[in-house]
């Protein structure tokens, strides 16, 4: 079994950092210490000054296998989130067809034991009449119910009330839930329609404002307390939300909720240099929304962040408003905006540990994953804050080939990524290693 031992390293952990050493055999962390002594079978890493760090996971991407891989694939993204120090993903239904039956989720399981380069898992998802798939999801081996409770497209849009309480009365599993509210949406186009105007990009945060949010956040909340359900809402973009939230540990909670990154780090300011390109749904909003969903991590009314990674091709970014589809690349510098913010001071190192590796893995029930723990599987991330990251179209890689941050250098890089023992991830390149993921398995 291959031996590696990080020496003198940073680990942020458990709401502390701390100075030691670690050393992996094969897939797992074997011993955590203030020194170990190396030995002939040990690949020895100075880690002086750097930062290692649980593997970041990311309960919220957009992978489009099958159907949609001209967007990108299960193997080129799952690269680019290792790349971004990401060793685990959840992966969401609308690709085509959609995943809404159990074949079909096997059937996504089966192309990542082949392609993955991360540990993965895939939420089944939820339509209006298909309660007997969703009955048979395994707590164990599925990670959850995606429920799209309004402004999607095809059979993914669960609106139907009785439809909605069999949901949230009898799934086995966590439900995760889009919350926008189409009547509201429809409600707020029309208004331009009255008037004879076009929206632009600018129009996108008050088409999907914060009403067309929490009339659909507070609907789901509401479903869960009556009902006891497991409940985690997706990316929180409003202020007006986070009302619906209780502050605190995620320990016990049956309804939490989520941010993703590019809403801690955009604001509507955005929209007139970066136009379409950060397109997305919910929509970008006011600089006081972000600054509010900041605030929400510190007092943990926030629980976890996430990318909702959703790549679309260049072409497809570069047509009207109305017409763009919504969605940016996010994994590959997911964990390099939530670094920026501890050098300005936003957020702390064992805070950002906290909602995108400790806290997935309460949320979810994850197996021996989200920390740094002897016997722990060793997902691991070595990040140096005195090296930066320039990002541009042409270094990224996404399929797409573009990404959103591109003119930006990150103060931080991410020096090598460890998915169960091995390195995928030098710094620089991909190391390919044939069989390294695992399907996450849930303690339920």
């Amino acid at each position: 079994m291959k031996h590696v031992l990080f020496k003198n390293a940073l680990v942020v952990n458990e709401g502390k950092v701390s100075e030691v050493d670690v050393r992996i055999v094969g897939e797992r962390i074997e011993k955590i210490a203030s020194a170990i002594t190396a030995t002939d079978s040990d690949e020895v890493i100075d880690a002086s000054g750097k930062y290692l760090l649980p593997g970041m996971i990311d309960d919220q991407v957009h992978f489009r296998e099958p159907g949609l891989t001209h967007k990108g694939s299960i193997r080129t993204e799952s690269r680019a989130a290792a790349a971004g120090g990401i060793t685990s993903f959840m992966e969401m239904p609308n690709v085509n067809p959609s995943t809404t039956t159990i074949e079909a989720l096997q059937s996504k399981y089966d192309i990542a034991e082949q392609s993955s380069i991360g540990n993965f898992a895939f939420y089944l998802g939820a339509t209006e009449d298909n309660l007997d798939q969703i009955k048979q999801l395994d707590p164990n081996k599925h990670c959850g119910v995606k429920v799209f409770m309004g402004a999607s497209t095809g059979d993914l849009l669960v609106e139907h009330p009785q439809a909605l309480d069999a949901i949230f009365q009898e799934s086995p599993t966590l439900i995760v839930t889009h919350c926008e509210s189409s009547p509201v949406i429809a409600e707020n186009l029309a208004k331009y329609t009255e008037r004879g105007q076009v929206p632009t990009i600018h129009d996108h945060p008050i088409l999907r404002d914060d009403n067309a949010c929490y009339a659909s956040s507070s609907y789901a909340v509401n479903l869960a307390k009556k009902y006891g359900s497991q409940l985690h809402v997706l990316h929180i973009t409003t202020e007006k939300e986070l009302s619906l939230f209780t502050a605190g540990p995620i320990e016990n909670k049956h309804i939490t909720a989520e941010a993703c990154v590019h809403h801690l780090w955009f604001s509507d300011q955005d929209y007139a240099q970066k136009g379409n390109l950060i397109k997305c749904n919910p929509a970008i909003k006011k600089s006081s929304d972000r600054d509010a969903l900041i605030r929400a991590l510190h007092n943990n009314v926030i629980d976890i962040i996430a990318t909702d990674h959703a790549p679309h091709t260049w072409e497809e970014k570069q047509v009207d408003f109305m017409q763009a589809p919504a969605g940016l690349p996010l994994v590959e510098s997911a964990l390099l905006t939530l670094l920026d913010h501890v050098s300005f001071g936003r957020m702390t190192f064992p805070q950002v540990v906290e909602k995108v590796s400790h806290n997935p893995a309460i949320r979810y029930k994850i197996k021996e994953r989200g920390y740094i723990r002897e016997g722990y599987y060793a997902d691991l991330v070595l990040v140096d804050t005195n090296q930066q990251t320039p990002s541009s179209h042409s270094n990224t890689r996404y399929h797409c080939g573009w990404t959103p941050f591109d003119g930006h250098s990150f103060s931080s890089k991410v020096l090598g990524t460890w998915v169960n023992g091995q390195q995928v991830f030098d710094g620089s390149n991909i190391i390919e290693v044939a069989g390294v993921a695992k399907p996450l398995l849930f303690n339920h």
